[in-house]
Order: structure tokens, then sequence, then C-alpha cells
């Protein structure tokens, strides 16, 4: 399932991308964003769920944990994810590639990330993110837009 995302302000005559996948870090500023840099529906991976489910547990701090849990609630109200599946999974083994090709490290910290963006490309959808540098070396694959 995909959430419509409706502009605060529209600007007439603007385009917008039907459809696009969230990376976590969009997600999580997904309220901050103007929305008409957004798709008109946006989905997300379950691996970004999967990271929104660990975030409770990864702070010690009882306010910081209620307001990721919040969070956590709020996204599994709102979204059914796309799965990480055999598509995906062959995605990965692409993403993997360039990304060795690059000279980077493809398992390390971001290969949460990299797992999402297969997500997108096996989804035939352009990333959002926050943090384009982390796909820079994809650019060639998969659609990255930086909001």
């Amino acid at each position: 399932m995909v959430l419509p995302v409706r502009a605060r302000h529209p600007v007439p005559n603007l385009p917008r991308r039907p459809r696009g996948v969230l990376d976590t870090s969009a997600l999580i500023d997904l309220e901050e964003l103007d929305a008409k840099l957004l798709p008109a529906e946006v989905a997300v991976s379950a691996i970004t769920m999967a990271e929104l489910a660990a975030g409770p547990h990864a702070t010690s701090d009882p306010d910081e944990r209620a307001r990721r849990q919040d969070r956590l609630q709020r996204a599994e109200a709102a979204f059914d994810p796309l799965p990480f599946d055999t598509d995906a999974a062959r995605a990965y083994g692409r993403i993997y590639a360039a990304v060795a090709a690059a000279g980077r490290k493809a398992r390390s910290a971001r290969s949460v990330d990299l797992l999402i963006a297969a997500t997108a490309l096996a989804s035939e959808l352009p990333l959002y993110t926050r943090n384009g540098d982390d796909f820079r070396v994809l650019e060639d694959m998969i659609e990255v837009i930086v909001v």
C-alpha cells in the first residue's frame, strides 16, 4: 500500500512523480518535508520498517524511546510496506556489485540502506532520501532524489 501525500500549499504546473520509495531518513523527517518535493504516493520498504522497529531499542533515553515507538506505530498504521522479496534480493546483488566496483564497502553499516535501494530498484520506483551521498554510486541504476 502506498500513502497519498498532499502538498500543504499546492503549486500549479509543478510536476510530481506519481510514486516513490522513502528511505528511513526521509520517512523519519516526513512531517518536516515539503510535500511538493515528494511523489504523489509514497511507499516504504519492509527494511525501513525493520529499522524503525529497532529504533526504540537503540536508545536508553525514555523520552526518545517513546518518540521512536510513536513513529513506528504511526508508520505501521499508515503503510503496507513493499516486501524484500526474490526480486529485491536479485537487485541487491546488482547493487552490491556496483558498490564494490566503486571501491566502497557494501557490507557495513550502510548495508541496510542498500537493501532499501534494492527494494526500490526491484519495484522500479525512485528512491527519496535525506542522505544522497549514501546512494551516489547507484545513480546509473536507480533514480535517487534528495529531499
